[in-house]
Formats: C-alpha cells, sequence, structure tokens
C-alpha cells in the first residue's frame, strides 16, 4: 500500500514523499485495513520504529474535528510537536506545563499535544476544547498499568470519552503482554505484530561471548576481565562505535551514567565538540561541565538530575548522529526517540530502598527496543551483561520472557480520592451511582466486580467528607475546599496539609518566607530531594534553628527523615529566592541542576495552590504564597 492510496490531501502526501516515506510498513497497512482513517477505533501493539507516529497521524489527519495526543513524558511531548508542526496546513498546540498556552488557545489548534496529567487539568477545569475533540491518540498506553500516572491516565481517557461522545481513540505501545484485554476495554480493533523495519536481536554476554536469540555469537575483544562487567560494556560499546554505529549504554543510576561515560570518553570513540560548546554555553554547573567535558569525546551521560536543555542537547545530538555514545538510567528509554546500532544493558537490577531488585521484564524490553536505526543500519544488537552465574537468569528473565501484563492501579487509595473529588468537583456525577457510572468506563472497572469497586468508592467519599473536602447530604458536592484542591491539580492529601499548614501559621508569632516554603515542600505533590549523611547534622541544625518559623514541630512528626528532607528542599528554594545561583546551590546542596529546575517549577505550581486553597479558610496566617511564586 502507498502512501497515494490513502486519503490525504496532495500537500500531506508529498510531505510524507519527501522525507522518503512512501509505501506502508506491514504494521501500517493492518491499522489502515482496521479502520483507522474512517474514525474505527484501534490499539496498536507494534516494536518501536515500525510506524506507530504515522498510524497517528493518519488517525489525526482524517478524523471529521480535532486530535489530542496523549504523552506520558515532556520530552516526548516536545518531539511529537515538533513532528506534527512540519505537516503542511496543520496548526499544532501543545500543553505540558514548560510550553504551555491558555485554554482557549489550544481550542485553536487542529492537533494538540500534551502530557495526560495536563489533559486531566483542562477537563476538570471545565475546558471548551475536550468537547469538540474527534481523534484522541495515547502514546504508551502500557504506562495506565504505571503506580504514578497510570490512574490519571485511565480516568483521563473514561471521563475523555464523556465529554466528546463518539471520540475515536487509538492507543499505540511497543511493549504490552494483554492488548487484547485494552483493546476490549476501548472497544477497539486490534492490530498486533512483531514486525521491525530493521531485525533485533537479544542476547546475554558473558565471560567474552555474546550469544543471541537467533542462534549467532558475538566474541567480543575485553581490554580487561572479560567477567568485568564494565569492562565488557566498555569493549561492546566501542565495538558498535568502531563499526560506524552508535551505542546507549543503560546502567541502575545517575552517578554509574556519569562514571561510565567518563570511562569511555578516554577511549576514543569521537569527539563532538559542537554539542560539547553548546553544553557548556546552557549554564557552569559541575554537572554540565563533566557532561562537556565527556561529550568532548564523543560521549554523553542522559539522567534526571540533568537540566531538560541538557536532555534535549544530547538527545538531538544522537538523533543527528553527531554523538556517538550515551550512558543513561532506564528513563531514556521510555518513549523518546533515540536509536542506536546496539544497546547494552549493563545493569539488570537498582536498589528500591529496601535492596535490589531486578529491573521489570517490560522495561528492559523498552532498552531492547531502542536498538536498529531504520534506513541507517543493517540491524540491531541488545545486549544484557551478565557473567556464567547470571547467563541462564537473564536468558529466561528477558530474553525469551513476555512482558509483564498491564494492570489497573487505580484501587489505590490516594488515587482514587483524587479522582473522586475530581469527578464531584467538575459535576460529572453527584452520587454515589453516579461516581461508579463515570469509573465503569476505566480500566480497572473493565475487569473489577461492581460491588468491589463500589465497596472502594464508599471508602473514598468518607475520606474527602472527613477532608471536608465533599459534603454528603441529598447529593453528593464538593466543598469551595474541595473544587479549588481538584482545580489547582493538588492531590487531597497535599490539600488537607496545606490546610493544616496555613491553620498553624495563623497562631504562630514568626510567619516568613520559610513558614510557606516548609508547608508546600511538606506535601505529597513535592519530590524528595536526597538527603546525604553528610548533611543530616547541618540540615537539623538549621531546623534547630529556624523551629519558630515552621508549621511543623521538631518532635511532633511521625517521619522526622521525610520532614527534615522537605526542610532541605525549602532552604534550597529559600536561597534561590534570595538570590543565590543555580551553581551555588548545586554544589551546596549535592543535587542535580536538573532537580532544583524541577524543584522550582513544582514549588510554583504549589505555591499558587496553596495560595488559592488559603483564600478558601476563615484564616489570616498572612503567609507570602503569592509573592514567593512570583520571586522562584
Amino acid at each position: 500500500m502507498r502512501v497515494r492510496d490513502l486519503p490525504l490531501s496532495t500537500a500531506v502526501i508529498e510531505h510524507f514523499e519527501s522525507r522518503g516515506i512512501d509505501e506502508l510498513y506491514p504494521p501500517q497497512v493492518a491499522a489502515v485495513d482496521a479502520g483507522v482513517t474512517e474514525g474505527t477505533r484501534l490499539v496498536a501493539a507494534v516494536p518501536t520504529a515500525s510506524g506507530k507516529t504515522f498510524v497517528a497521524s493518519l488517525a489525526m489527519l482524517t478524523a471529521d474535528g480535532p486530535g489530542l495526543y496523549i504523552v506520558p513524558l515532556r520530552a516526548l511531548a516536545r518531539e511529537k510537536y515538533e513532528t506534527f508542526s512540519e505537516l503542511p496546513g496543520v496548526s499544532v498546540g501543545i500543553s505540558t506545563g514548560d510550553f504551555d498556552e491558555t485554554t482557549d488557545e489550544l481550542g485553536n489548534h487542529d492537533v494538540v499535544v500534551a502530557t495526560s496529567e495536563k489533559v486531566d487539568s483542562a477537563i476538570r477545569n471545565g475546558a471548551d476544547w475536550i468537547a469538540d475533540l474527534a481523534c484522541v491518540v495515547v502514546d504508551e498506553v502500557h504506562l495506565v498499568g504505571s503506580e504514578g500516572r497510570g490512574p490519571t491516565l485511565e480516568v483521563t481517557l473514561a471521563t475523555l470519552q464523556r465529554r466528546a461522545p463518539g471520540v475515536q481513540v487509538v492507543a499505540l505501545s511497543a511493549t504490552v503482554a494483554n492488548p487484547d484485554e485494552i483493546a476490549d476495554w476501548l472497544d477497539a480493533a486490534l492490530v498486533q505484530s512483531t514486525w521491525r523495519p530493521v531485525d533485533l536481536r537479544t542476547g546475554v554476554y558473558a565471560e567474552g561471548v555474546a550469544t543471541f536469540d537467533d542462534d549467532t555469537t558475538l566474541d567480543v575483544a575485553v581490554a580487561g576481565d572479560p567477567a568485568d562487567a564494565t569492562e565488557a560494556t566498555d569493549a561492546l560499546v566501542s565495538g558498535a562505535v568502531d563499526g560506524g554505529g552508535q551505542a546507549l549504554a543503560f546502567v541502575r543510576s545517575r552517578r554509574e551514567a556519569e562514571s561510565l561515560a567518563e570511562r569511555l570518553a578516554e577511549s576514543g570513540l569521537g569527539a563532538s565538540p559542537d554539542v560539547a560548546s553548546e553544553v557548556r554555553d546552557l549554564d557552569g554547573t559541575e554537572t554540565g561541565r563533566r557532561l562537556a567535558d565527556c561529550l568532548d569525546d564523543g560521549v554523553a551521560f542522559h539522567h534526571a538530575g540533568l537540566r531538560s536543555s541538557h536532555r534535549i542537547a544530547v538527545e538531538r545530538a544522537f538523533r543527528d548522529r553527531r554523538l556517538r555514545a550515551i550512558c543513561a538510567t532506564p528513563t531514556l528509554a521510555a518513549g523518546v526517540n533515540v536509536p542506536a546500532r546496539r544497546v547494552v544493558i549493563r545493569d539488570q537490577q537498582r536498589y528500591t530502598g529496601s535492596g535490589m531488585e531486578w529491573l521489570p521484564t517490560l522495561e528492559v524490553h523498552q532498552m531492547c527496543g531502542r536498538a536498529g536505526r531504520p534506513h541507517l543500519d543493517p540491524y540491531g544488537e541488545a545486549i544484557l551483561v551478565g557473567d556464567e552465574s547470571s547467563r541462564e537468569e537473564l536468558w529466561e528473565r528477558y530474553v525469551t520472557a513476555a512482558p509483564e501484563r498491564v494492570e489497573s492501579r487505580l484501587a489505590d487509595p490516594n488515587a482514587l480520592r483524587t479522582h473522586v473529588l475530581s469527578i464531584v468537583a467538575s459535576a460529572f456525577a453527584a452520587s454515589r451511582a453516579g461516581i461508579l457510572d463515570v469509573l465503569d468506563a476505566t480500566f480497572y472497572a473493565h475487569g473489577t466486580p461492581t460491588a468491589e469497586l463500589g465497596g472502594v468508592v464508599d471508602t473514598a467519599v468518607a475520606d474527602l467528607v472527613e477532608m471536608g473536602m465533599i459534603v454528603d447530604g441529598a447529593e453528593l458536592s464538593a466543598t469551595e475546599l474541595g473544587e479549588r484542591v481538584s482545580k489547582q491539580y493538588v492531590t487531597p492529601e497535599t490539600g488537607a496539609r496545606v490546610v493544616e499548614g496555613v491553620r498553624t501559621a495563623a497562631g504562630m508569632e514568626t510567619v516568613t518566607a520559610l513558614t510557606a516554603l516548609e508547608i508546600v515542600c511538606d506535601t505529597p505533590d513535592m519530590q524528595d530531594t536526597y538527603l546525604g549523611n553528610r548533611e543530616r547534622a547541618k540540615m537539623y541544625r538549621f531546623a534547630r534553628t529556624h523551629a519558630d518559623e515552621f508549621t511543623t514541630g521538631m518532635t511532633e512528626t511521625a517521619d522526622f527523615e521525610g520532614w527534615l528532607t522537605a526542610v532541605k528542599t525549602a532552604r534550597i528554594l529559600h536561597e534561590w529566592t534570595e538570590g543565590a545561583s543555580a551553581e551555588e546551590l548545586v554544589e551546596r546542596f549535592r543535587i542535580g541542576p536538573g532537580d532544583l529546575e524541577s524543584r522550582i517549577e513544582r514549588a510554583a505550581w504549589l505555591l499558587g495552590a496553596a495560595d488559592a486553597i488559603a483564600d478558601a479558610l476563615d484564616v489570616d496566617a498572612s503567609l507570602p504564597f503569592r509573592d514567593l511564586r512570583a520571586r522562584l
């Protein structure tokens, strides 16, 4: 099937053909045959690089109205925004938090790219453009099963279908064990394929030899000890680069990513002076300097501690083949387009707080799927680094095993309270039966008996009544506090903590900027900041010195360590508002520049939410939420 056979405008057809897309891949043909250009709902479970974005484009370009493309990550949103913006005659908007347009502006576009959280927020706040949608594409739909964003994604899909009846839903995933269940949930046709434009072979390295699932082997010349995982990774990455390819090496932590990149930089893989210069111009932090030094030798590290601009520079340089290798934590595999000839997975376990645990099979398959660049590589290789003792387990756990089943996480009490409040505050329902009716369209309800679902909803309603966010009378209704918590897009638990903090501050003699920052930093919606052993004593002394400015007494908290971490975050943000530089804060508090960037953004959001919540309370605490947000 050719692109010219599709119901697209001449300009769009010429656009695709100018990029070498004139013949459809088999999975794309299957999607067209299933009716994706005719408004049919579709779940496409096909490998990375087999044309899912093209299928999404077909759905949105042929829909009878605006399209929405939902992504899990900002980096992926940015990438898709740029891709769709190149389509002739198509106006594209984006909403991720750092590229936000107003609600009215988003309604003027043919396609909107947004994270699921931003779509959920738009629904809660009554955005008119939601009702006009004709097509909704969900990328990485298997993340319905993730603890963090999974419940938001499935409730968003459920409420979208109520706000835009008859909307075409197209769900995409490269790695999912039960796509038939997801298709059944969405009442969609299923296109499932293992076809890839570049062959992928996956294997396990041990003692100088990599053995692949196509019965081939690769002798690896390791300069040092063949049983040493880092020595082997160095040889595997260098071998791919020497052969004219690019390589991705996945490790368990930020520190490991940086140390491996610095080691590889000594191997003479090449040079990326233009990228290094770009990174040096971004900031003067130690992390930025170390990244630039690695880039001088053609290698980069990539993790969440980097500034977003650092990560963007590395990803673009790799896609443009100006960079030979990246050493990364697993987050790089979560959807961003960075294909390489060889993927090396050195670490298959990570520390989870209580001990080392194996990575999920699905996550490892995501990494493996990055191997093989269409039109550039004759093949792709994914190699797990092990030894004689682990070879067989790695093979059974990751090479031959299917990924884990996707299961709903909506039953989590915190998640359910959040979404029940949203349903009531948004006037989707005014009774328990009405809430059940809305939730009936979720993946959770699809596999849960009604009686069980009713029980967890009753518990959530009771909790929200106790928090003062819902009134249980003749009908269920949100209080002013509940409405503000929902519209500000914070969890009920965060709202309750803010209420407690504001009321406590109203009775305090000393209320300062630190008071306000401690309140918002000590909420579930603020990300944790690492508190090292060497700084714990210093932070304890700081907390004791400023004890009269905090709403929580040092002996009153059930989680002192968590509260002390919140105090550290508050202190960092306070010094930022007082004029401290990013370079100074990163060095003094042992955080990454990306951590500082994300804390500032999150604090600004929470300060705005706290200000709105405080206005709903009949107290005067004189807390400088609004002023601090402006100063941040």
